[in-house]
């Protein structure tokens, strides 16, 4: 018999987090651990290759004959760029470009020098450069994205007639976790659905038992349940706006430290 979520808090000795180690030392993941004298391990679940040059034709893309460029990650800047240098394409210096974030705008600067007036960045996520979007409606937009993107940005610039084009410049695929197949965790902390993909990929037999999931945001935990797992811990939450502060709510309570 299924043990119900409330029947699940067994102490919390160990954590992994599918994603990659973070190079701040002073990431709230740390200071977890310190503070309840956890193991908290990093592996990213999910890697990213490149489209080739070969590929990225078959598109059909003519980079240059767009205005403006949105980026909503690191990931998506670095493949953008080496596929501009492989085609031997300079960006003009009248090109806009609109940034989910601060933190991805000043990654940009690797590659071009950034004009104020030329840059658009948003809080934290897609719909935070809709307004943007709104502004600048003439703009011709290209979206350099994954094969594996969410839907908002398209959506929007197709509800609201504005013309973008889709670039699939790298792909999001399952790791190797072959390595963990005998390694156990308290818990599993996943931030997308190709992460719980992986999951399963990988270890097509995998049991949860005691095993609790933590799961960031609707579509990862939607992805939880579709294989009949137990999703234990839910982030973004009203009082745990995130994966840390959520995972601390829940370790409190195993651990009986409330």
């Amino acid at each position: 018999m299924t043990k119900s979520i409330k029947d699940r808090f067994n102490p919390v000795r160990s954590i992994l987090v599918s994603q990659p180690k973070p190079t701040d030392l002073k990431s709230p993941y740390f200071q977890l651990a310190e503070k309840y004298k956890l193991k908290i391990d990093f592996r990213p679940f999910i890697v990213v290759e490149p489209v080739s040059i070969k590929d990225f034709r078959k598109q059909k893309i003519d980079i240059l004959k767009h205005t403006a460029v949105i980026f909503t990650s690191r990931n998506a800047i670095d493949h953008f760029f080496t596929i501009c240098k492989e085609l031997k394409i300079e960006m003009p210096p009248e090109m806009k470009y609109f940034c989910i974030s601060d933190q991805t705008a000043h990654y940009l600067q690797k590659y071009i020098v950034i004009r104020k007036r030329k840059l658009f960045v948003g809080q934290k996520t897609a719909s935070d450069l809709f307004d943007y979007f709104k502004k600048h409606k003439s703009e011709k937009y290209l979206f350099p994205c994954s094969d594996i993107r969410k839907g908002e940005i398209p959506d929007y610039m197709e509800k609201n007639n504005i013309e973008f084009t889709e670039a699939i410049i790298y792909h999001t695929v399952s790791a190797d976790l072959s390595d963990l197949r005998d390694i156990k965790y308290d818990v599993l902390a996943f931030f997308s659905p190709s992460g719980i993909k992986s999951l399963k990929q990988n270890f097509p037999e995998f049991e949860q038992n005691n095993t609790r999931i933590a799961a960031f945001g609707p579509t990862t935990g939607m992805a939880v349940k579709e294989l009949g797992l137990i999703l234990d811990i839910e982030a973004p939450m009203p009082n745990a706006p995130s994966m840390t502060g959520a995972l601390e709510l829940y370790i409190k309570k195993a651990n009986n430290l409330l």
